[in-house]
């Protein structure tokens, strides 16, 4: 009875162990969720359930559950099945095992570049590639690339590529990509790449110069550019000048040129001026460039010499203008009450000079202007007055005084009688006949460095020519009344006319001073 017992317990055992059944997916991909469910009489009295993976529980619990793994990856994969333990040890079951393989969503990715040594300033394309399960072909994925932990770019990107423009020696590293499903389950990375960026050495360094009108003028811009032809990376530019060997300034800039500037150029400037550039290999020098500084004219001086103490008609006045500074050449012009005159040039500085023949008209203001291509400066006005012939007059003068000495001691008897036979004839014929062949004395040089007054020129008081058939010496009196100051004797007399041979003289006593002209009448 006992055995038989035995054995009804057992079949009941033995069927409800079949009823034991764990349902998973059929297909799995990586970022899926995995429900497992295991299934049996719910009435049973378990102590507790498990779900087990090769072997190994992952998970206990005291009621009949489902087990949940929320997003599936490529480790997942595996033999699955549950089981439970009764109150009873005959009523402890096993459920059937299912294998669950989890498939791969998209490959790893594979970081690409279109060059692993790309030439410094050169651009590089990185790619990472990367493949979708046929199956999942509309998955949408995302890109991130990244160089020694740095994000490079705007960061994740539906684009696999990223467009570097220009890659320089530290962007030399380690890089690799990354790639995700945009619902963040399923991240993978690829290996990591050496790029390693050339760099290439300077070549051809040359200096130049820019200045306004392209020539270097004192207290304008002058701009020194040092250039090369040829080098990568961040690039050292100096300036120097050659007489004192130290550094006029420096530059490190990413680029082929610098420029240096000197805002205000010195006469002190001129000389000889080189560079070098410098990217961390050898340092390359340019040639020698000299720069010379053209200075602007200053204010010019004008000076006026004639052969006289005073500027006469008939003179010989010459013009001299001169500036300080100026670089050469320098052209002059010479003008008359703003008329030009002439013009002469110094080809190597200086001051240059023009001749004038002084006429009458010539009085007034006499200026020059000085211009060497820098700008032109005028000189200050020199006021020049003109007088009549005066050592003409001098020389007559003398002349005059002795005649009339002459005619005085000599023949003062003679001049009495015949002076009115001669008053009548020297009243009705009058002419102004200066004598020929007069000269100038020997005048001593004087300079005219500033306006000078207008001297008044005199004028003849009358001239009278006696026509009588016997020898006549006649006077030109030219007049102007003695200053009160003057310190002059009041009592000086002077005669306007002397007559000899008989003639009788006649003489006008007038205050002042007077230049005598005599000249002679032959029978």
């Amino acid at each position: 009875m006992l055995l038989w017992s035995l054995l009804v317990i057992f079949d009941a055992v033995t069927e409800q162990a079949d009823s034991l059944t764990l349902v998973a997916p059929s297909s799995v991909f990586e970022g899926d969720s995995i429900v497992l469910k295991c299934q049996g009489e719910q009435n049973w009295k378990i102590q507790k359930m498990a779900y087990h993976k090769d072997n190994k529980e992952l998970s206990v619990f005291k009621k009949f559950s489902d087990f949940l793994i929320q997003s599936a990856v490529l480790s997942d994969s595996g033999n699955y099945f549950c089981s439970t333990k009764g109150q009873l040890f005959l009523w402890d079951k096993t459920s059937n095992i299912v294998k669950i393989k989890v498939q791969e969503l998209f490959q790893r990715p594979v970081l690409t570049a279109s060059s692993f040594q790309p030439i410094e300033g050169g651009p590089v394309s990185l790619k990472c590639e990367t493949r979708l399960s046929p199956q999942r072909l509309d998955v949408q994925l995302q890109f991130c690339f990244f160089r020694e932990n740095q994000v490079l770019g705007s960061g994740w990107s539906s684009s696999p590529e990223l467009q570097i423009s220009a890659v320089w020696s530290e962007d030399t590293g380690s890089y690799w990509c990354k790639a995700e499903t945009v619902t963040h389950r399923i991240r993978k990375q690829s290996l990591q790449s050496q790029i390693h960026v050339q760099r290439i050495p300077i070549s051809n360094v040359s200096l130049e110069i820019r200045a306004p009108g392209g020539q270097v003028t004192e207290g304008q811009k002058l701009i020194l550019l040092c250039s090369v032809a040829g080098g990568t990376g961040n690039v050292t530019f100096s300036w120097y000048r050659e007489a004192t060997g130290t550094s006029m300034g420096k530059k490190t800039q990413r680029s082929l040129s610098a420029e240096l500037e000197i805002p205000a150029v010195k006469e002190s400037d001129a000389g000889k001026y080189y560079c070098r550039a410098d990217n961390g290999h050898v340092p390359i020098q340019s040639k020698v460039v000299n720069i010379p500084v053209r200075i602007p004219v200053s204010r010019p001086v004008l000076t006026l010499r004639s052969p006289g103490a005073q500027a006469a008609v008939g003179d010989l006045l010459e013009l001299h203008c001169e500036a300080l500074r100026g670089s050469p050449p320098i052209l002059y012009q010479f003008y008359h009450e703003d008329v030009t005159l002439g013009n002469s040039s110094a080809p190597s500085g200086g001051g240059a000079s023009f001749n004038l023949s002084l006429t009458a008209e010539h009085s007034g203001n006499y200026s020059c202007e000085a211009n060497n291509g820098l700008g032109a400066q005028c000189s200050e006005a020199v006021p020049v007055s003109i007088s009549g012939p005066d050592g003409y007059r001098r020389d007559l003068m003398t002349a005059g005084v002795l005649w009339g000495l002459f005619g005085v001691l000599g023949f003062t008897g003679v001049a009495l009688l015949l002076y009115a036979l001669f008053h009548k004839i020297s009243g009705e014929s009058s002419a102004t006949n200066e004598p020929r062949g007069a000269s100038r004395p020997n005048p001593q040089e004087f300079t005219y460095s500033s306006p000078t007054p207008d001297m008044e020129e005199l004028q003849p008081v009358y001239v009278n020519v006696g026509s009588v058939d016997v020898d006549v010496v006649y006077s030109q009196v030219w007049s102007m009344q003695q200053p009160e100051s003057s310190g002059l004797p009041s009592h000086l007399l002077f005669c306007e006319e002397i007559i000899t041979l008989g003639g009788i003289r006649r003489e006008d006593q007038q205050q002042g001073w007077g230049i005598i002209k005599t000249c002679y009448k032959t029978l």
